[in-house]
């Protein structure tokens, strides 16, 4: 296993020979901080530093300058306070976690779609000491918590003393909220990296390269997002990082980009451009990705295309190449190095290939309960995802939240099988499916399905009686604008059940 990381790592460029000056900057980094945010743009301050390490709505910032304002930034926090970070994607929110980890403080990413009602019962919950916060949301943060706007911190980094750090501060705690779509999300413990193999587990799938130039069009606050920063920064890679997504933006931006991190629901605005610049990588998560999605992004951009199927609380299950999604159309992959997945029954046991079971998973990333005191149910070291799968020729394939089957006249029913057959329909952009209450058969399917300007509903009805079980067609059908979703893409199914 250590071999196979390091070969990982050195394929990759993230090991490779240093000079006096990079290997100075990695080794002081380490001694002081740990693999952290922190010991990463030490590391890059003395291996590369006049490499530009984030460009973003304000320009151009290279690692050396990074490393120096996070540790004059740093002063401005102390250790074991709680941080709540509300910013979209920008330097404010790199060098803030980035400063936080400087000094052993607490950081809690929090989404920018949440109400003020939600925020407030979030800071309550969290604990949070203080906010940094985009001006923009002023009008929905909570009273009573300190406030630095991000557009005050210019000010607090020139003033900010040189005076050095303390050395190995107490590890603070990185909280990303949970998705989740109404009331008050919960808040997960991401752990800090102990070692490399994380990055290794990834880049063992995703062929990213040291030195790279990444676009991140989702949201750092999200699992996919902050995912993406902390590999870009191993890789030493160049982040490309915008406030708001804006897909002609974003191509624009691709065209000086090697690779971009998305969630589908972006991707999915990108194919509507007619612009397609050359990536090497696309790289895909935070929600299910549409297998017609998959297929036309793959036959416009080439086979660049990798999706990575996972949660907050596990981090990843599995990984799928181009060539696994154009043999096996919505197949979420394989499991990366040093990752092992099971798929059970409701006793635990392994169920046949084939079969429909829970997805546990094990890795190094599993998450450290939610800040409530709760977690995630655990079998034999491995982690249950909530959702539910199957094994075909290697490949996991997988059916949708466990909380989302329903049982229909006595047979279960899976939504996203639906789902993914009816985005194969010509002219439709999106689709939601959900069950619903039904009075003689227990509960039912309802489809929600966006863009199909000469579908009926019947035509939906037939075309999934032609191609699944009779107790999957859906009796009621939609046609919506759009659908409702979260800031971190996800469809909000709880908001049409309510308005059914």
């Amino acid at each position: 296993m250590v071999t196979r990381v390091l070969l990982t790592l050195v394929k990759a460029g993230v090991i490779r020979p240093l000079g006096p000056r990079g290997l100075t900057g990695a080794l002081l980094g380490y001694l002081h901080w740990n693999i952290t945010l922190a010991w990463g743009y030490q590391t890059g301050a003395g291996r590369h530093p006049d490499r530009a390490a984030i460009i973003d709505d304000d320009g151009v910032l290279t690692y050396a300058q990074v490393h120096e304002r996070t540790s004059r930034l740093a002063h401005s926090f102390r250790t074991g306070e709680r941080v709540g970070l509300l910013c979209r994607n920008s330097r404010a929110f790199v060098e803030t976690m980035t400063a936080c980890t400087k000094v052993g403080a607490d950081a809690v990413l929090l989404n920018t779609g949440l109400s003020a009602g939600q925020l407030a019962r979030v800071a309550r919950d969290q604990e949070i000491d203080r906010i940094i916060a985009d001006r923009e949301f002023a009008g929905v943060l909570p009273a009573g918590v300190p406030v630095f706007f991000t557009d005050e911190l210019e000010s607090l980094i020139a003033n900010g003393p040189t005076t050095p750090l303390p050395r190995r501060p107490p590890r603070g705690r990185l909280i990303v909220l949970t998705s989740g779509t109404t009331g008050t999300p919960k808040g997960a413990r991401r752990p800090e990296p102990a070692s490399l193999a994380p990055a290794a587990a990834l880049l063992s799938r995703i062929p990213l390269r040291h030195g790279d130039v990444i676009s991140i069009t989702s949201p750092l606050f999200h699992a996919w997002g902050l995912a993406a920063f902390q590999l870009g920064l191993v890789l030493g890679a160049t982040l490309v990082l915008r406030r708001r997504f804006d897909p002609v933006q974003a191509l624009r931006d691709a065209e000086k980009c090697t690779a971009m991190f998305v969630v589908p629901v972006m991707l999915q605005r990108m194919l509507e451009t007619p612009h397609r610049p050359r990536l090497r990588v696309i790289a895909s998560s935070g929600s299910a990705l549409p297998p017609r999605v998959a297929a036309r992004t793959l036959e416009e951009f080439g086979p660049v295309l990798y999706n990575l199927y996972g949660s907050t609380e596990v981090s990843w299950a599995s990984i799928a190449t181009p060539e696994e999604m154009l043999a096996e159309p919505g197949t979420a992959g394989k499991p990366p190095l040093g990752t092992r997945l099971a798929v059970v029954d409701d006793n635990g046991e392994p169920v046949a290939p084939g079969e429909t079971g829970r997805i546990f998973v094990g890795n190094e990333m599993l998450f450290d309960g939610y800040t409530n005191g709760t977690s995630k149910e655990s079998l034999d070291g491995l982690m249950s995802t909530g959702d539910l799968g199957y094994l075909k020729n290697g490949l996991l394939f997988v059916a949708g939240r466990d909380d989302e089957m329903i049982v229909s006249g006595g047979e279960n029913v899976y939504p996203h099988d639906v789902e993914d057959l009816l985005s194969t329909l010509d002219g439709v952009t999106e689709v939601a499916v959900l069950g619903v209450p039904d009075e003689e058969w227990g509960e039912r399917l309802a489809a929600y399905v966006v863009g199909a300007k000469t579908l009926t509903a019947e035509h939906v009805r037939e075309h999934v009686k032609a191609n699944l079980a009779r107790h999957s067609v859906p009796r009621d059908v939609f046609f919506v604008d759009e659908l409702p979703r979260n800031a971190a893409g996800k469809v909000l199914k709880r908001q049409l059940r309510d308005h059914h």
